[in-house]
């Protein structure tokens, strides 16, 4: 019966159309384009689409309303939202960016963002700069739909690739035709006013498309206009990464593409989903050009309470690949979740928010979730960095990559054990002041924590295997065949398995046919690692503080495997007592060739991931 009054409407309607058909339409074609128009929007009009996310799913509804029930009202939770940390800092001050970060983190970090205001001007636009030291520089977007999805298997959210390529002169004439046309002018709006009606837009849930320009490779800060202030200050982007200290450099030298800056080009309500930066790692972003931009964070410290306010009110199981957090840290990396902070606060979960305007830096901090939106066109750059404070949020965000077979970025033991060693040389000579010494802290028992864990791991070993030869590790990292972890202090081979194996599996339940034959390879300075972790627990407090840290993720689940294993572990006592043989590690130069080809690959791939801002 509904289809039939259905179909009866919709004859109705196109008779009706047909009578009120403008004297402009004269020709056939011309009068059928017209009925199917008016057809179609009032068809729209009429079917409510269904709540899938109802009560018994558990799930919040992404209410979908029509324009004429929508009042502005309704958004003024926006103006409740508290604002984060924005610091102006002295020209002094501002004399090192990484330093000054280390002295803001204590506070900042506690909102996962805060805003720089810059005592220092540009005086090369960004266009000018792209102009003159990018030849011909395009690039292409991403088209984003404006509305909320239910996230089950019947709608989700992707943002795909337009195929269009842009000079930055045609996106800004684009986007602000498609700024004027909603509101007669391309500028000047206020961003209280913008933040509602973005919220307006994704709440009707209508087919409205925007584009993004996201992780263009370039700068534009100048390299060339010795006049430029910014642009001769160490917060140019182009030099901001090589001021990381010691080992921290590798991220620049060695893996490029991590640290280096990318360019994000919006028009109006252009956005940039829920995520973490990869590997946790910190972000700084500044704002050249344009329109306002405005972001919302949640700290560091309430990420699990975010993420499962996602898992239970937001996705529906179907659409995770892993139970529980970890299925919904792997579909948030793809950044195209929008959640408004309105119901994240209404949950309990913490949301900070900054209206970015051109000459503002924003940093947001490890772990901290972030999203946001442009208010018009806009030029944006970002770059991902690090200081001593991270290593703790490296080693979460390694062990959460092994458990879902990510293929990391960056090889974290590597990092942190060169950290350390260097660290090792100075620290008896060096004084530090507060925000050094914390950094310091940091390093120290991140890598005691490691090597407990490796050497815990190794006396199971030793005690459940009974022929493991030790042998000298060859130099560099090694991925684990299985959980793609990068291994640098230690693997294992078996011949049951065609690449490295890291030690951190139950090889109690392991499916090995070789029997209880495999050589373990570990490097060749791990004593000097040994005593090096060793010392730094001697520091005051700092045993104490291993110790604790040892009993809480990322390093509890240690603790279990081998359960059946017989004696008393003692950290640090003495193990494979045999010399380490020199043998043939069964890895060919071409395995390992391959390996190093297969993670640039993927660093390459993943070189758009910096701040999706």
């Amino acid at each position: 019966m509904y289809e039939k009054n259905a179909h009866m409407a919709e004859a109705g309607d196109r008779l009706s159309c047909q009578k009120r058909v403008p004297e402009k339409y004269k020709r056939k074609k011309d009068v059928l384009n017209a009925v199917q128009k008016v057809t179609k929007t009032r068809s729209a009009r009429r079917v409510k689409k269904p709540s899938l996310h109802g009560p018994s799913h558990g799930k919040v509804s992404q209410e979908r309303k029509a324009a004429g029930q929508i009042s502005m009202d309704e958004f003024n939770w926006t103006d409740t939202i508290k604002e984060c940390p924005v610091y102006r800092p002295s020209k002094e001050e501002f004399e090192d960016p990484l330093v000054y970060v280390q002295k803001i983190a204590p506070e900042a970090s506690k909102y996962g963002i805060c805003k720089i205001v810059s005592p220092l001007g540009s005086s090369a636009p960004a266009g000018v700069v792209l102009m003159k030291e990018q030849t011909r520089f395009k690039f292409t977007t991403k088209l984003q739909p404006l509305r909320l999805a239910e996230w089950n298997n019947s709608d989700k959210i992707t943002f795909f690739t337009r195929g269009r390529n842009y000079t930055i002169r045609d996106f800004e004439i684009m986007a602000n035709k498609a700024t004027a046309r909603r509101y007669c002018i391309s500028g000047c709006l206020p961003p209280a006013y913008v933040e509602k009606e973005f919220w307006k837009e994704m709440t009707f849930a209508k087919t409205g498309m925007v584009e993004y320009g996201i992780n263009i490779d370039g700068s534009a800060f100048s390299s060339t206009f010795t006049d430029d202030p910014l642009g001769c200050s160490k917060w140019n982007f182009k030099i901001l990464p090589r001021l990381q200290r010691s080992a921290l450099r590798l991220l620049v030298n060695e893996i490029p593409g991590v640290t280096d800056p990318m360019l994000y080009i919006g028009m109006l309500f252009s956005m940039f989903a829920w995520h973490v930066e990869d590997h946790y790692l910190y972000s700084i972003n500044y704002h050249h050009c344009g329109a306002a931009k405005t972001w919302y964070g949640v700290p560091g410290h309430e990420a699990l309470q975010f993420e499962n306010f996602i898992r239970h009110r937001v996705y529906n199981e179907e659409i995770l690949s892993e139970n529980g957090v970890n299925g919904v840290f792997n579909i948030l990396q793809e950044r195209t979740t929008m959640v408004s902070p309105k119901i994240l606060l209404q949950y309990g979960v913490p949301v900070y928010k900054a209206v970015q305007m051109p000459g503002e830096f924003v940093i947001t901090f490890p772990r901290a979730y972030h999203s946001g939106f442009s208010h018009g066109f806009n030029c944006g750059e970002a770059v991902n960095f690090a200081i001593g404070e991270w290593f703790p949020f490296g080693a979460a965000a390694s062990e959460r990559y092994a458990l879902l077979g990510k293929v990391p970025i960056i090889p974290y033991e590597e990092l942190l054990c060169a950290e350390a060693m260097l660290l090792s040389k100075s620290s008896a000579h060096r004084p530090y002041c507060t925000a050094d010494l914390i950094d310091v802290r940091c390093v120290m028992t991140s890598f005691s924590c490691l090597l407990r864990s490796y050497h815990r791991a190794r006396w199971c070993l030793e005690k459940s295997k009974t022929s493991l030869r030790m042998c000298s590790k060859p130099q560099g990292s090694f991925t684990c065949i299985l959980c793609k972890r990068i291994c640098y202090v230690a693997y294992l081979e078996c011949k049951c398995y065609a690449g490295p194996i890291c030690l951190f599996h139950d090889f109690e339940t392991f499916n090995c046919l070789c029997g209880s034959s495999c050589s373990l390879f570990v490097t060749e300075d791990i004593s000097t690692m040994e005593a090096v972790a060793q010392m730094f627990e001697a520091e005051e407090g700092m045993r104490c503080e291993v110790e604790q840290k040892m009993k809480s993720l990322p390093y509890l689940w240690i603790q279990t495997l081998f359960p059946r294993i017989q004696g008393k572990y003692r950290p640090y006592c003495e193990i494979m007592s045999s010399s380490i043989q020199n043998v043939d590690t069964g890895i060919t130069m071409s395995m390992i060739r391959r390996s190093s080809a297969q993670g640039k690959q993927m660093r390459n791939k993943k070189k758009k991931r910096i701040t999706g801002a």
